[in-house]
């Protein structure tokens, strides 16, 4: 059995993660962390995990949880996760953080969108960026991995085709996601208040969300590793994302504007979606009429995608859902550790999701 720790353990992706671990037929949870709530068991946090867990939450200490574990998950926020990623490195453990610190290729990026300076710029020429589907074989061999954001894993996941394949225009993208609560953190703020947040629909952080970064670097890492030639004068990939958060617990619904080089129908479009992903345990391209909704994938490691051309307007809509705490942090994290230590991909993720 793999000896894993979480650290972090009491947020809403610590949770998920334990929730998914729980039930992996290779995995024992050896550690839990969280500063705030050291030494309580941990059922006590969180009483849905009741009779799963006999551990008790503790303060991190590398060299503590490093006697006890093989692999670890970090679920700490950016700036925070930082020394605590190279303490277990050194430590000789193999590492998935799921916070923003070691996701950006760039340590200027880092400063320009996080505001402070990278303690470890070293380590970011390590780091895997743990898309599955765009790294599986890097991911098989990391020593550290960084867990994608929720929302630009569906934004890439819905317009890597695109990107990949050269049929749209660079510099004319438009995402509009929309997300649950959960996606602000288990601490409190205003935002998240129940008062504040119910039956409100708010758009945040425009032109300056610290997921565009991440987006625009992942898509450029797919049209690298496109064996059609570029044009020389194509504009560099740009996005333009506005995030908005709506009054439901949990998911993502991703809707992207694009304009297509070459006309197509629908159903074209949809053909190379389908075969594009054709292989991927978790990406779901839905049949004519069917559209992504967010409550259709909750619980589950899936992401849907649907495609629509509208001949009238040149426009093309692309539509992708998932559950930002499962195929938008945890689930995905965990399928990156069972390429990690050689299980099949979806060992422990292939559940049907919640409904209603």
């Amino acid at each position: 059995m793999l000896r894993v720790g979480v650290i972090g353990a009491s947020g809403y992706v610590g949770a998920e993660l334990l929730r998914i671990l729980a039930g992996h037929p290779t995995v024992t949870i050896t550690a839990v962390t969280s500063e705030h709530n050291a030494g309580k068991p941990l059922q006590q946090v969180f009483p849905h995990l009741a009779g799963r867990f006999s551990l008790t939450l503790e303060t991190f200490d590398a060299t503590q949880i490093a006697s006890k574990t093989d692999l670890v998950f970090l679920a700490l926020p950016h700036m925070t996760s930082m020394p605590a990623v190279d303490a277990c490195l050194k430590a000789g453990l193999r590492v998935i953080d799921l916070s923003a610190d070691f996701r950006l290729n760039d340590p200027a990026d880092y400063q320009t969108w996080y505001g402070a300076a990278h303690l470890f710029p070293e380590l970011l020429s390590e780091a895997v960026y743990g898309m599955p589907e765009f790294n599986r074989e890097r991911i098989r061999e990391a020593r550290l991995v960084a867990a994608p954001g929720c929302y630009p894993t569906a934004a890439i996941l819905q317009l890597a085709p695109l990107f990949q394949k050269q049929l749209i225009h660079n510099d004319l993208v438009v995402i509009d996601a929309k997300s649950g609560i959960s996606g602000a953190g288990r601490k409190t703020s205003l935002a998240s208040h129940f008062p504040e947040a119910h039956d409100g629909v708010e758009a945040y952080n425009l032109g300056q969300h610290r997921h565009t970064p991440e987006i625009e670097q992942g898509l450029r890492e797919i049209v690298s590793r496109s064996t059609q030639n570029a044009s020389p004068s194509e504009p560099e990939i740009r996005v333009t994302f506005t995030p908005t958060r709506v009054p439901m617990n949990r998911g993502i619904l991703s809707t992207a504007f694009v304009r297509l080089r070459t006309q197509m129908s629908t159903e074209e479009l949809r053909a190379i979606y389908q075969e594009y992903y054709r292989d991927e345990p978790f990406v779901c391209v839905t049949e004519k009429d069917q559209l992504p909704n967010p409550h259709d994938v909750r619980g589950s490691n899936r992401c849907d995608l649907a495609v629509y051309v509208d001949q009238r307007t040149g426009w093309t809509t692309l539509l992708a859902a998932l559950d930002n705490l499962v195929k938008g942090a945890g689930g995905q994290a965990v399928q990156a550790m069972n390429l990690m230590v050689g299980n099949a991909e979806s060992t422990g993720l292939d559940v049907v999701g919640i409904f209603p």
